[in-house]
């Protein structure tokens, strides 16, 4: 049936909303990973791609698996498993235009259309896209998946902005800026589907906070402010951390457990989005 999972059997389906409402604060901390994960994945792959690699790629497996196993929502291991992912996502990205050869367009497609993939296949399953929905394991799976992607596809998007379209870091960190206005407007002034914005803006913060960890961190020469990689991950991490534990201690990012059925209702009835 659709918009309903099977029980797995093993008494580890959630509990409750695996995600964060959506708040000021997430779309802080979410700009910020993106910026850490850009930053971060650069530092490592400058010093060594082998322990680039594994600390990318262990970290993606043992945050998410964290994050399975929890049958809550967690702030702190939500943030783990969201970092790990921009870490590991920006590696994937760049890996393919790096070490393939592959065109930044050519990622930007690829990646674009894997995403579109994703959302349909949720879709079709689950009828809903909607983040207050993921109470089931498949639906975390296609959450985690569709996520994986956004951020790939952004940190694609965002190295075509900045070289391939010859706007260099701030300026495309400026564009991707106003264009993360627009979902928010949408939304806001012209009832824009609730859903359809969040994930519009969601694929934006990617090249949004990337661009401007670049600007920051890299070298004059090539349009950066040269303040390094490190130092700008460095930050970034402290200012999530302490968000974070601001959200531990005050929880007003635990969904209320009605979102669900308010979100199945908007689901049949567009005009109950807001």
């Amino acid at each position: 049936m659709r918009g309903t999972a099977k029980s797995s059997g093993s008494g580890r389906e959630p509990l409750a909303a695996k995600v964060p409402e959506i708040t000021a604060l997430f779309w802080v901390v979410k700009i910020l990973t993106t910026g850490m994960g850009e930053a971060t994945s650069d530092f490592l792959a400058n010093g060594s791609l082998a322990v680039a690699g594994v600390v990318g790629f262990g970290g993606f497996c043992f945050a998410l698996w964290l994050q399975f196993r929890v049958r809550r929502y967690y702030s702190a291991v939500y943030w783990l498993a969201a970092v790990s992912v921009a870490v590991f996502g920006t590696m994937a990205a760049d890996g393919l235009h790096i070490a393939l050869g592959i065109p930044y367009y050519g990622t930007v497609t690829l990646y674009a259309v894997l995403l579109a993939v994703v959302l349909l296949v949720w879709y079709r399953g689950e009828g809903t896209l909607s983040i207050h929905s993921i109470t089931t394991r498949r639906r975390e799976v296609y959450y985690w998946c569709t996520v994986l992607a956004t951020f790939a596809l952004g940190t694609a998007l965002g190295d075509f902005s900045a070289t391939t379209l010859n706007l260099g870091f701030r300026d495309a960190g400026i564009a991707f800026t106003v264009l993360i206005a627009v979902p928010l407007i949408a939304w806001w002034k012209f009832r824009m589907n609730a859903v359809l914005a969040f994930w519009f803006a969601y694929v934006v913060t990617r090249p949004l906070g990337a661009s401007f960890a670049d600007y920051l961190g890299k070298p004059k020469d090539i349009g950066g402010l040269d303040f390094g990689d490190g130092t700008v991950a460095a930050v970034a991490s402290a200012l999530i951390v302490a968000l974070v534990a601001y959200a531990v201690v005050t929880r007003n990012d635990v969904q209320r457990p009605n979102a669900p059925a308010a979100e199945h209702r908007a689901h049949h009835d567009p005009a109950a989005v807001r």
